[in-house]
């Protein structure tokens, strides 16, 4: 098949199994398909909780991505892969020492494992012209748009999906500005407590 295909396949079975559980990402991908879009070029990254980033990475790594940055944090850290033509891949997990105690990831992890997107970010033109049209849809927000308005990057995340009365899976939405495609330590330290009580 080759590295690509084995690639491409590899993400579309994983997105594939983050929409069976996720109802946010199911009402953008079915939006986009009545207009022949599609959910794939609207993906803006791609995100895995791990206990060991390097690892989890080689799936990835042998089919073409590769390492970018290191974005630390308070109790957790990410590193950041890419390949071009691809979404990039966020990849976190808690400090392995002391520093990581208080952080939410290794429970998310021993309950759900690390084979699984814990969220898909989509792009938007207009986060609030899109949280509008979803919130109609029935789609739940947690907390407030992270990053100002005018900035480079201001995102959201939904609400979490359940599974057994835990927080499994979010969306979140992406508006980025001035060709940014980094990511904000700031912005991505709030977005995880968006969602800390509910782990």
């Amino acid at each position: 098949m080759g590295q690509a295909a084995d690639l491409d396949a590899l993400i579309g079975k994983m997105v594939g199994e983050f929409l069976s559980k996720n109802r946010a990402g199911r009402v953008i991908r079915d939006a986009l398909n009545e207009v022949g879009i599609g959910l794939m070029p609207v993906v803006d990254h791609l995100t895995i909780r791990t206990t060991d980033i390097d690892r989890r990475a080689t799936e990835f790594t042998a089919l073409g991505f590769r390492y970018d940055e290191t974005i630390n944090f308070d109790d957790w850290y990410a590193k950041v892969f890419r390949r071009t033509g691809y979404p990039a891949l966020f990849i976190d997990q808690a400090y392995p020492d002391e520093r990581g105690k208080t952080s939410i990831i290794p429970g998310w992890v021993a309950r759900f494992g690390d084979h699984v997107f814990h969220h898909v970010a989509v792009r938007v033109e207009d986060i609030e012209a899109a949280i509008a049209k979803l919130k109609a849809q029935g789609v739940v927000f947690t907390g407030e748009i992270v990053g100002a308005r005018g900035g480079t990057l201001r995102q959201i995340f939904t609400a979490p999906e359940m599974i057994d009365g835990h927080p499994f899976s979010v969306l979140e939405l992406a508006e980025r500005h001035q060709g940014y495609q980094g990511f904000l330590p700031p912005q991505a330290d709030s977005l995880m407590k968006s969602s800390a009580a509910r782990v």
